[in-house]
């Protein structure tokens, strides 16, 4: 027999969006983490009360519509070059709070260049890097961020990536905390509530490493892509867990705070 079931009062869901995130309708597939990672960002944006000074450098990919998504000015970059077009933003417009949206496609591929050579430099500005381990807007091929053994449309069944085919995945923020001029670097999962409520934290630190003029501040977020994996919502969340966390080990890098100089120059233990 079924029963009626009514919502407790006072557990009413309330949903306010923030101001800096737009009323649009998303493009993204169902079950795709990008719109939270855009709320998180849009949160933060507020919290810092920078959101009219905000400049959003979009990037070439799933996320290429982020534009869309966010109540701030916004620049269209080429495939990969987000950080040279937000250098000469910044550059030209200090005042402004500068921030590129970038997935591993993008980033960590034909983009290697720019995102290191802007840490190198030690630009003040702010990297989301969306690490869902695939090209995603393209149909699946294989990333720089697939696993050993993961199954793309370009590493196929039976064996998927075979490192002596393709090399292992690389590691963005191992290899940007050893930068100087990265004055803020950290990995986070959006996979349940406790890890997204620390990928707020490490977003809302790179955008102050920015606005206190430390140097370049970059948060890569684990992130689903069920639709390519071709598992359900679910069962990709889990499968981030399983199998992208132990290859990509969550924490802060380095913290230009934690590390006593106020330059960013010293590099935190991930943990």
């Amino acid at each position: 027999m079924a029963r009626n079931w009514e919502r407790p009062k006072g557990a009413e869901i309330v949903y306010e969006r923030p101001e800096a995130l737009s009323d649009t309708v998303t493009h993204y597939c169902p079950g795709c983490t990008h719109g939270i990672a855009h709320r998180l960002v849009a949160e933060v944006l507020d919290e810092l009360d920078v959101r009219d000074r905000t400049i959003l450098i979009a990037s070439v990919g799933c996320s290429v519509l982020a534009y869309n998504y966010f109540n701030v000015d916004a620049q269209q970059a080429a495939h990969g070059r987000a950080p040279a077009v937000a250098t000469g933003v910044k550059r030209t417009s200090p005042g402004s709070v500068v921030f590129t949206y970038q997935g591993d496609g993008d980033l960590a591929a034909i983009g290697t260049a720019e995102i290191i050579h802007a840490a190198m430099r030690g630009e003040k500005i702010t990297t989301i890097f969306i690490n869902n381990a695939i090209f995603g807007m393209t149909g699946g091929q294989m990333a720089p961020t697939t696993l050993v053994g993961q199954e793309t449309t370009t590493t196929p069944a039976p064996t998927g990536r075979l490192p002596e085919r393709a090399g292992m995945p690389i590691r963005v923020c191992e290899i940007l905390s050893q930068i100087d001029g990265a004055a803020y670097v950290a990995r986070q999962a959006l996979n349940n509530p406790a890890n997204i409520a620390k990928a707020k934290r490490s977003i809302k630190k790179a955008f102050e490493a920015q606005i206190n003029g430390h140097g370049l501040g970059l948060v890569e977020l684990l992130s689903t892509c069920n639709v390519n994996w071709k598992m359900s919502p679910g069962d990709a969340l889990k499968w981030l867990e399983s199998n992208m966390i132990p290859v990509f080990p969550l924490g802060v890098f380095k913290d230009w705070a934690e590390a006593g100089s106020g330059s960013g120059r010293s590099e935190v233990a991930a943990g």
